[in-house]
Parts: structure tokens; C-alpha cells; sequence
């Protein structure tokens, strides 16, 4: 099976980037393991074993079928970062695209393949990427920390149901809220919004597939159960009970 490991990021690196991820595979020969991914509204900077790649921002769900042997070490960047390897975000969207970065992929394939056991290299790995990002990003600056503030609230506060919720938390127009999610994130804050929430729909239904499809609309805010089935339909190409079947299927290995 896949094993997905999730770290912190260290204090010095944390206004660019929310957390590490780091999945590894050994699938046996002839067998696949079907990855399903519902992003979150952000993009990802992410080292494998033969090349660099910036993910931008998704508005659907996708997946990847793992065989063989094989690694990544991203980082969910914060806003605040995205400027740095790209001028405009929203023409990356649901895109994949290589980056000449070659001293990072250097440091963190020699991290990841070293010796020590998983958790060390590990440790090492986000170390090195940790230590790249600190010496050739900027300093972000106060535009650049208002987006990572716009983007914490969307994404931590359940309250927060429209654009206008967040502008007035960062006490700015809706205006400038737009604008700073156009260059900042590549999405509409309110797409970020809706992507929140149907990525905590999408966590409810594997964490619970036994549970309520009316309670966890009801405990997510919205209008019905209808509601909630619609627009993850519409955002995600699945139906939510198509969706809780396919994560829990015994015949596939999954992953998030």
C-alpha cells in the first residue's frame, strides 16, 4: 500500500508554505493503486524522482494510478510564495508544469535516497527543500502576507460562506479581495470557498461511509442535501455516493 506522510513546515519556511507532503510506493508487478485527489484551492511545488513540477490551482477532481516504485516530496505552498515561480496562477490552473529547478531536486532526491530510515529521511528531505525555498524566495511582502491571511480564513473558518465574509474580516473591498486571489492564488475567492468545503465533504465521506449524506450537508452549511450533491457534481464530475463507493472499494487502493 501507498504510504502518504504529512509535515509541518518548519517555523523559517511556514509564510510559504502550509506542510510538506510525502508519499511513497512499492506496488507489486501487474498491480496498480488508483491515488483519488480533491486539491486543495492552492498550488503545489513538487520534487520526484526525475524532475521538478509546479501544480496550479484545480477546479475538479482528478487521480493518478501508481505502479512500480516511486516517491514525491511537495510542498502546499501558501500565497505568498506563488509569485516567485509564476506571474499569473490562474493560467496554471488544473495544470502540471515542469520546472528547471535543479539544485532542489538535486538536495531533496539525495535526502530521499540516502541513507537512514524513513522517518530521517524524511526529516532531511523537508530540511533541504525548506533550506532552497528560504534562500531563493523573497521576502514576502505585505500584499503577499494579506493573501496568505485572505487565504487562512477561507480555509480554517467554516463561517465564512462568501467573498464578502472575507473582505470583511481583512477589512479590504471585494475588489481587492478578488484581486489578490487572481494573483496570489489563481482561483476566485469564492471558488476557493466552494473548493473548502467540498474538500471537507470529500474528507467526511472516506472518514465516515456508513454516515449520513443529509447530516454532513446539514453540518457543512448548506441548504439541503440536494444543494451539496449538486455542486459536487458540478465542481467534481462525481455524485457523493459515487464517490463514497469508489474510496471504499476493497478491490483498489486509495489514496488522498
Amino acid at each position: 500500500m501507498p504510504t502518504f506522510h504529512r509535515v509541518a513546515a518548519p517555523e523559517r519556511v511556514a509564510a510559504l508554505v502550509r506542510w510538506f507532503w510525502i508519499p511513497e510506493w512499492r506496488i507489486a508487478p501487474g498491480r496498480s493503486s488508483r491515488q483519488h485527489l480533491i486539491s486543495f484551492p492552492a498550488c503545489n511545488l513538487v520534487v520526484e524522482p526525475h524532475a521538478v513540477g509546479f501544480a496550479g490551482p484545480t477546479t475538479r477532481a482528478s487521480h493518478r494510478d501508481l505502479t512500480g516504485t516511486g516517491w514525491a516530496v511537495g510542498a502546499l505552498l501558501r500565497p505568498a510564495a506563488v509569485p516567485a515561480f509564476t506571474d499569473d496562477p490562474t493560467a496554471l490552473r488544473d495544470s502540471y508544469r515542469s520546472m528547471p529547478l535543479p539544485t532542489l531536486h538535486a538536495v531533496v532526491s539525495g535526502a530521499m535516497t540516502g541513507p537512514g530510515n524513513q522517518q530521517a529521511r524524511h526529516r532531511h528531505a523537508v530540511e533541504a527543500f525548506t533550506d532552497l525555498l528560504c534562500e531563493t524566495v523573497p521576502a514576502p511582502s505585505p500584499e503577499a502576507l494579506l493573501a496568505n491571511a485572505m487565504a487562512e480564513i477561507i480555509d480554517t473558518d467554516p463561517a465564512v460562506l462568501t467573498a464578502g465574509d472575507v473582505a470583511g474580516h481583512l477589512h479590504v473591498s471585494v475588489r481587492t479581495l478578488q484581486r489578490l486571489a487572481r494573483r496570489y492564488v489563481g482561483l476566485s475567492p469564492v471558488a476557493m470557498i466552494r473548493r473548502r468545503r467540498l474538500q471537507e465533504a470529500a474528507d467526511r465521506l472516506r472518514a465516515e461511509p456508513s454516515g449520513s449524506l443529509a447530516e454532513v450537508a446539514a453540518e457543512l452549511g448548506y441548504t439541503d442535501h440536494a444543494h451539496l450533491a449538486n455542486e459536487f457534481r458540478a465542481a467534481l464530475g462525481l455524485t457523493l455516493s459515487g464517490y463514497r463507493r469508489e474510496v471504499h472499494r476493497p478491490d483498489l487502493e486509495h489514496g488522498t
